[in-house]
């Protein structure tokens, strides 16, 4: 896949000496790795561990692209960063890390959000593109992408306790869209940032990618192209499943509008939410005024006790959803419901509606916007 470097400097040679020594690798196979470009899309979670060990394996040329900041919160995982690079671009900590542990690797700084318009110019001037994003519109994008471009790719996810790599290559076989023909419907799949993700189980599945990207270049080993490979951290178990093409699949001819595709918030939330959205300041109104409505958090028990807003009643959307907390609810009073970010909220707001309480709202950005625009005291996640 990719040529060998002329040659190896002094100083690389005993840099890269535990590799030269394997025969698979070689100074043939550190050759192939000192002329890869390798862009990791996403310096978080995943391109944490992912980007630490190309750089220290010797990939010449590392594409960062992220467009995001540091955050505390990201401290717990996202090991490529550290307290003094809160606030920072994780782009520029990243490169910053990378130059520490190999001043022989040239980074490339790509600082901007992803979308259909950029796409193919950024991954085309890559040979190798690692993609460890947390969102389906992303994805897909990645995939259609490298699809046009005839670009193999490596993929992790990772929720909870759980993680899964592949590696897709179209033109020798499957695609992401052979694994995931369609999105989840939209809130049918929890985020990182709503279901959490045990720290550790970035380095497990980072490492797992990093090593498909090596075998990949420098030609060694059996790849992951035409398997999954599910990784439970509580069972300690690694299983793999067999991905084919699917015949039927229609061909990928361009790039499309990949929010509207997944749609973080369905039609019917959307159409609930249109006319029916409060923000934090006008919640803050409604307490202060004393208004009589029962204010409900439609999130997890767990991040109802990271924080929540005073006076807030906990009814997880799923049992809004099932119906099951349908009766419980007043009908000689307003509801107002929030989540998180707005999407949950959105969603459990199109059912209630369905179910005769019409004037109930929620309130657009959530917790999320309380905190930054009511009582910045408070933490966030």
């Amino acid at each position: 896949m990719v040529e060998p470097a002329e040659s190896l400097s002094k100083a690389e040679v005993e840099r890269y000496s535990r590799h030269l020594i394997i025969p698979d690798v070689g100074m043939v196979g550190q050759k192939r790795l000192k002329n890869a470009k390798v862009l990791v899309i996403g310096a978080g979670g995943l391109g944490s561990p992912a980007l630490l060990y190309l750089a220290a394996a010797g990939v010449g040329t590392l594409g960062i692209l992220d467009f995001d900041m540091v955050d505390e919160s990201n401290l717990q995982r996202q090991v490529i960063h550290g307290q003094s690079d809160v606030g920072k671009s994780k782009a520029v900590s990243a490169a910053e890390s990378i130059a520490e542990i190999n001043p022989f690797v040239e980074v490339r700084l790509h600082t901007v959000r992803l979308d259909s318009d950029n796409a193919l110019e950024i991954l085309g001037q890559y040979d190798l593109i690692l993609d460890g994003t947390d969102n389906f519109a992303t994805r897909y994008l990645v995939n259609d992408a490298c699809v046009l471009l005839g670009k193999p790719y490596v993929w992790g996810s990772i929720f909870r306790f759980e993680g899964q790599v592949s590696l897709f290559w179209a033109e020798y076989g499957p695609q992401y869209r052979d694994l995931y023909p369609e999105p989840p419907p939209p809130g049918m799949v929890p985020s990182c940032a709503e279901g959490g993700v045990l720290g550790v189980l970035c380095a497990s599945i980072g490492s797992v990618m990093v090593t498909e990207a090596i075998k990949l270049i420098t030609g060694i080993g059996e790849t992951l192209l035409g398997r999954l490979m599910v990784y439970d951290a509580l069972e300690m178990t690694y299983r793999t499943v067999r991905i084919r093409k699917d015949p039927a699949a229609q061909p990928v001819t361009g790039l499309i509008d990949y929010e509207a595709f997944c749609g973080s918030v369905s039609p019917e939330g959307a159409e609930a939410a249109a006319g029916h959205t409060i923000s934090a300041l006008q919640l803050k109104q409604k307490i202060d005024a004393r208004e009589n409505f029962l204010l409900v958090d439609v999130r997890e028990p767990n991040e109802y006790d990271i924080v929540h807003i005073p006076g807030s009643v906990l009814i997880p959307k799923g049992d809004i959803v099932s119906g099951e907390a349908l009766s419980a609810l007043p009908v000689d009073r307003p509801l107002v419901l929030h989540c998180k970010s707005g999407a949950r909220s959105a969603e459990a707001l199109a059912v209630l509606h369905k179910a005769g309480f019409t004037d109930a709202v929620h309130v657009g950005g959530g917790v999320l916007s309380w905190i930054k625009q009511v009582d910045p005291s408070l933490p966030t996640y």
